[in-house]
C-alpha cells in the first residue's frame, strides 16, 4: 500500500538532514527560467521523459491523457481538439494522417529539442501545417559534451531506466567547424495506477550534429515501442459496462514509430535565415477492445513524407519577408479505414508574411505584418487565408519590456483518415465522407510587461471554427461514436503571471474559455472533444532552492469544466505534482529524486467517459558526467 504524501515526505526529509548538515559546497543546480518554461517539473513521475512530458500544467495548453501522457496524451490549445494542434520540429510539422491522437508519438529525447513555443493566432497561422489552433514548435539544441544515467522505480511495479551520452570535436584546424553525436536509450514498465492501465515502453534514438560559423546540420534517427491499456480507452466507460455487467473491459494499444529527420538551418547577411527540413515518419498501431467474449482489433500503418523551409529575408532595415513552406505525401493500409475515397494524400502549404517595422523612437518600433497563407491538396479543395498583425513594443535600456498587438489570422486544415475513412454505418467508429475542409478565423489582442524579476502576460481572442470535425453521442447508438461537423465561437482569456525572488521562482495562470457550438440538423447527446473543455483553469508552479544542495518543484492545477454528459463523477478537478531532489556534496554530478503525480487522487476524468489516472510515487537516481 502506497505511503502518505506527507509521511513519504517527512521520512524523506529526516533522511536528508545528515546531509544537508555536511554540505561543504555549492552544486549546479538544474536552472528552470520562468519566461521560457511554464511549468516547474521538467520530470514525469509514471514514465521516462519526452517531449509531451511536461506540457500538462503549461497554461496555454490542455493536456487530456489517457493512462498517462506518455502514453497517449492529447495535446489541445485554447479549447481546440487534439485534431487542430500541431507538433512542428524544425521547420516541419510532425503529422499523422490516421488521427491527432499520435500527433504527440515523438520518439525524440527531449535534451535533443529546444524548449517549446506555443504557437497560436497569427504565428500558427504563418508556420502551421495543418492546425487551425495552434502549434507546439521545436528547434533542434545544440549538442554539448556530457551524458547521464537514470535508474528509478515505484509503487504499481513502476521502474524506468535511461542511458544520455553525448560527444563534440573540432573539424578541421580552423576551429571554425565542430562535429557532435549524441545517443540516448530509455525504458519504463509498470501495472498501471488502475485495473487493465499496465504499460510497457521502449525508445531509441542518436543524433549527428555538424556545426558551422552560421549552419546546424542535425541528422536524426529515432525509434519508440509503446504498449500500454486503459479501460474505456476510447470506447468510453459505459460501452463496456454494457457489454460486461459493469466489469472493466481490457482495451490496448500497442505502438511502434519511427522518424528520420535531415535539418540544416542556416544564417546568412544581418537577420536572415533559412531552414529546410526533410523527415520520414512510419506509425503503427493496433488496437484491441476485448469486454467479455466481445473482441474487436484494427490494425494501422501509417506513412508520412515531408519537405518544409521557413525562413526570414531581411530587405533593409525596415522591410523584411517571412515565409514558410511544406509539402507533406501520406498513405494509410488499414484492417478498418480503407472504405473511404482514397488512402493516400498530398498536403501543400505556402505562407508568405512580409512585414514592415517603424522606429518611433531609440527604444520603440512599431511592426505591421500582413500577408496570406495557400492550403491545398490532391484530394480535397484549397484555401487562401488572410494573416495580419501590428505589434508595438519598447524596450528599455535595462532590458526591461513592454508590448501590445492586435492580430487576426485564418487557417484550415482536412480531417484525419480516421474521420473520413472508416464505415458509416457499422463499428465503433463511425466516419463521416463528406467532412469538409475545416477552417478558422482568430481575433485576439494582447500584451506583455516584463521586468527583471516578474512579467505579466494577458490575451482575449475570439475565435470562429467551421466545419470542425468532433467524435459525437447519441443515446440511440450507445455503441458507437460518429465523426460530424460543428461550427464552434469560442471566446478566450488568458492571463500569465511570473516571479522571482532568491529562493524561489514562481508562475501563475488563469484561462477562461465559452463556445456557442452548431451541429446543424444532428442529433447530439454530448461531445467526446469540442465541448470537453475548462471554463475556468488556474495552474500555479514553483521552484524553491532553500539550500545548495536541496530543490523542491510542485505544480498546481484547478479547473472547472464544461458539463459533460458522458462524464462520470466530478466536472472539477485539482492536480498537483511534487517533485523533490537532493544533490548529495560528496558525490559530484548525483542527484536523487523523489516524486508524487496526483497527490490527491484525483480521479477526474480528463476525456469524457475515460477513467482518471490514480496517485503515483516513484523515486530514483540520476549521475552526470
Amino acid at each position: 500500500m502506497p505511503l502518505h504524501p506527507i509521511r513519504s515526505l517527512t521520512v524523506l526529509a529526516l533522511a536528508l538532514l545528515p546531509q544537508l548538515a555536511l554540505a561543504e559546497s555549492a552544486q549546479i543546480l538544474p536552472t528552470l527560467y520562468i519566461d521560457a518554461q511554464q511549468t516547474a517539473n521538467i520530470r514525469p513521475v509514471t514514465t521516462y521523459e519526452s517531449p509531451v512530458s511536461n506540457l500538462e500544467f503549461e497554461p496555454r495548453v490542455d493536456l487530456q491523457s489517457r493512462n498517462m501522457a506518455e502514453a497517449q496524451g492529447d495535446v489541445t490549445i485554447r479549447g481546440g481538439i487534439f485534431e487542430n494542434t500541431g507538433f512542428r520540429v524544425g521547420s516541419a510539422t510532425l503529422i499523422d494522417p490516421q488521427t491527432g491522437h499520435y500527433f504527440a508519438e515523438l520518439p525524440i529525447a527531449p535534451e535533443m529539442l529546444t524548449r517549446p513555443d506555443i504557437l497560436v493566432g497569427a504565428d500558427n497561422a504563418l508556420y502551421g501545417f495543418n492546425s487551425t489552433v495552434g502549434t507546439i514548435s521545436y528547434g533542434w539544441s545544440q549538442i554539448a559534451d556530457g551524458g547521464s544515467l537514470t535508474i528509478g522505480g515505484g509503487d504499481h511495479n513502476l521502474n524506468f531506466q535511461r542511458i544520455h551520452q553525448a560527444l563534440t570535436g573540432p573539424v578541421g584546424k580552423g576551429g571554425d567547424w565542430s562535429w557532435g553525436i549524441e545517443t540516448e536509450v530509455s525504458r519504463s514498465e509498470s501495472d498501471g495506477t488502475i485495473r487493465f492501465g499496465d504499460h510497457n515502453f521502449d525508445r531509441t534514438t542518436g543524433r549527428v550534429q555538424i556545426l558551422g560559423p552560421n549552419s546546424q546540420t542535425d541528422f536524426f534517427a529515432g525509434y519508440q515501442a509503446k504498449f500500454f491499456g486503459w479501460p474505456g480507452m476510447y470506447t468510453a466507460e459505459r460501452f463496456a459496462n454494457l457489454l460486461t455487467n459493469g466489469t472493466p473491459a481490457p482495451e490496448t494499444e500497442n505502438l511502434k514509430t519511427r522518424l528520420f529527420v535531415l535539418n540544416h538551418r542556416q544564417s546568412y547577411a544581418e537577420d536572415s535565415y533559412l531552414e529546410i527540413s526533410a523527415t520520414h515518419r512510419r506509425h503503427t498501431d493496433k488496437y484491441t477492445l476485448e469486454p467479455g467474449t466481445f473482441f474487436f482489433a484494427a490494425n494501422h500503418e501509417t506513412e508520412a513524407t515531408t519537405l518544409g523551409f521557413s525562413g526570414f529575408h531581411r530587405i533593409n532595415p525596415q522591410i523584411g519577408i517571412n515565409y514558410t513552406a511544406q509539402i507533406t505525401a501520406d498513405d494509410i493500409e488499414s484492417s478498418s479505414l480503407e472504405q473511404g475515397d482514397f488512402q493516400s494524400r498530398t498536403y501543400t502549404k505556402l505562407s508568405l508574411v512580409p512585414e514592415y517595422g517603424i522606429g518611433l523612437n531609440a527604444n520603440e518600433t512599431l511592426t505591421f505584418r500582413a500577408g496570406a497563407s495557400f492550403d491545398d491538396t490532391n484530394r480535397d479543395n484549397s484555401k487562401f487565408s488572410g494573416i495580419g498583425d501590428v505589434r508595438w513594443e519598447r524596450i528599455h535600456d535595462d532590458g526591461n519590456s513592454e508590448s501590445f498587438y492586435l492580430s487576426y489570422a485564418e487557417a484550415s486544415q482536412v480531417a484525419g483518415y480516421t474521420a473520413i475513412g472508416g464505415s458509416e454505418t457499422s463499428g465503433i467508429f463511425r466516419s463521416n465522407h463528406d467532412l469538409e475542409r475545416e477552417t478558422s478565423q482568430n481575433l485576439e489582442i494582447g500584451g506583455a510587461l516584463k521586468r527583471a524579476h516578474w512579467s505579466l502576460e494577458g490575451a482575449v481572442f475570439y475565435r470562429w471554427d467551421n466545419d470542425l470535425a468532433d467524435w459525437t453521442y447519441t443515446d440511440g447508438d450507445a455503441f458507437a461514436r460518429s465523426a460530424n461537423p460543428v461550427d464552434i465561437d469560442t471566446f478566450g482569456v488568458e492571463l500569465i503571471a511570473s516571479k522571482r525572488w532568491n529562493t524561489i521562482e514562481a508562475i501563475a495562470s488563469y484561462t477562461y474559455l465559452n463556445k456557442d457550438e452548431d451541429y446543424g440538423d444532428d442529433q447530439i447527446d454530448a461531445s467526446f472533444y469540442a465541448l470537453n473543455y475548462a471554463n475556468h483553469r488556474f495552474t500555479f508552479g514553483a521552484i524553491w532552492r532553500p539550500c545548495e544542495v536541496l530543490e523542491v518543484r510542485v505544480d498546481n492545477e484547478w479547473r472547472q469544466n464544461e458539463d459533460n454528459a458522458l462524464r462520470e463523477g466530478s466536472d472539477s478537478a485539482f492536480f498537483t505534482h511534487l517533485g523533490l531532489s537532493f544533490y548529495p556534496s560528496q558525490i559530484d554530478d548525483l542527484e536523487l529524486f523523489f516524486a508524487i503525480d496526483n497527490a490527491w487522487d484525483d480521479g477526474f476524468q480528463d476525456v469524457p467517459g475515460t477513467p482518471g489516472r490514480g496517485d503515483q510515487y516513484s523515486a530514483g537516481a540520476t549521475f552526470r558526467w
